[in-house]
């Protein structure tokens, strides 16, 4: 379970205070996926790198009952100056995974030959998204936070994510952001709208796709003067 409460955040932006969220209060149930729907820039990947724990909220706070994994594929948390395979022990380390196994998975996984013994500093920008990838992979979440499903590489490498994804989602309940429906279909039995710094659940997917398309036709309340 994630319980938000009484959670707000802002930024600056040119000079102006941007409102992501005003004192948002909501729990994510366990046994739902749900798919997080709203406007460019309206804070849907804030709110799950808050959930995931790499930023914190202004004011509020967020309780987490469950293993949570960081948004599948972020790169953030990678200390540059380890090399790939010290970054997966760290990780190992800090969720209680063998260490050795974790790490021959994640080689496995990642298909990034030598580099792996190399400073993530040195890694391409794909070859980052590889390692994250990868080691998302090989810990065991509760659930999943998915900020667009993202694979680098060749066909055959996105099919290999493709297919390691779609085992982790039948084990795992997932919080997904995407601008794709077919997508949160595919994944998601509930919803949750993000719409001028509220959220608003819905428990069944098509109606919150429905209530997003009905905000996108509607002038965007973060603009009003």
């Amino acid at each position: 379970m994630i319980h938000l409460e009484k959670v707000s955040k802002s930024y600056l932006a040119a000079g102006t205070r941007k409102v992501l969220m005003r004192n948002v209060t909501m729990t994510f149930p366990r046994g739902r996926s749900v798919g997080l729907l709203g406007r460019n820039g309206s804070g849907k990947s804030t709110l799950l790198r808050m959930i995931g724990g790499s930023i914190e909220p202004d004011t509020g706070v967020i309780r987490r009952k469950s293993r949570i994994s960081w948004p599948l594929g972020f790169t953030g948390g990678f200390h540059g100056s380890l090399t790939g395979a010290q970054n997966a022990r760290f990780v190992a380390r800090i969720y209680g995974a063998d260490t050795d196994d974790l790490l021959a998975r994640v080689v496995d996984f990642a298909e990034i030959g030598s580099f792996i013994h190399m400073p993530v500093s040195t890694y391409s920008s794909g070859m980052k998204a590889r390692l994250a990838f990868a080691v998302s992979m090989a810990v065991e979440f509760d659930i999943y936070l998915v900020d667009e499903i993202t694979a680098v590489g060749d066909a055959a490498f996105k099919r290999k994510c493709a297919a390691a994804f779609n085992e982790k989602s039948g084990k795992a309940d997932i919080i997904m952001v995407s601008h794709s429906p077919a997508t949160i279909r595919q994944y998601c039995d509930a919803g949750v709208v993000l719409e001028g710094g509220k959220l608003v659940w819905h428990d069944d997917v098509e109606m919150a796709l429905a209530a997003h398309d009905a905000n996108m036709r509607a002038p965007d309340p973060s603009l009003a003067r």
